[in-house]
């Protein structure tokens, strides 16, 4: 079976550190697959207000962003109390969107966690369509 294999960039833009929550162990006593994605939301919301976005949905006027598609590539269990360093690098970039890359690792071990992939879309909100990437995301993500 062919596996999905994510390529880190060459530079991340941003890091976080963020702690595993009791809400993100599944019953097998670990993180959970769709608790990764939800880290990785909370990590790319840090991010866009580390580069003066209000949020999600709001770089420019009405337009924001969409999740066009998702990947997650995991490499070792974690557990409740340990804290996750997430690392975000923006990447092939196009007229409407980009792909945003996530790094986890486990804080106290050094050992990688996860990697992730997020297609974005950029997205008028008063006009529900597609949208080309405003200029100021441009300048702050390139």
């Amino acid at each position: 079976m062919a596996r999905i294999h994510l390529d880190l960039p060459e530079k991340f833009l941003f890091s976080t550190a963020i702690p595993v929550r009791v809400s993100d162990i599944n019953y097998g006593g670990h993180v959970g697959n769709d608790s990764i994605l939800t880290l990785m939301q909370e990590a790319r919301v840090e991010f866009y207000r580390s580069l003066g976005f209000k949020n999600e949905v709001s770089f420019e006027g009405s337009v924001g962003q969409i999740i066009a598609d998702s990947a997650v590539v995991y490499k070792a269990e974690s557990f409740l109390g340990d804290v996750l360093v997430i690392q975000i690098g923006a990447t092939d970039f196009n007229k409407y969107g980009f792909d945003l890359l996530y790094l986890l690792t486990n804080k106290e071990t050094g050992k990688e966690v996860a990697r992730g992939k997020t297609g974005i879309v950029c997205f008028d909100y008063d006009k529900r369509k597609v949208a080309s990437i405003p200029a100021c995301v441009l300048e702050k993500l390139k």
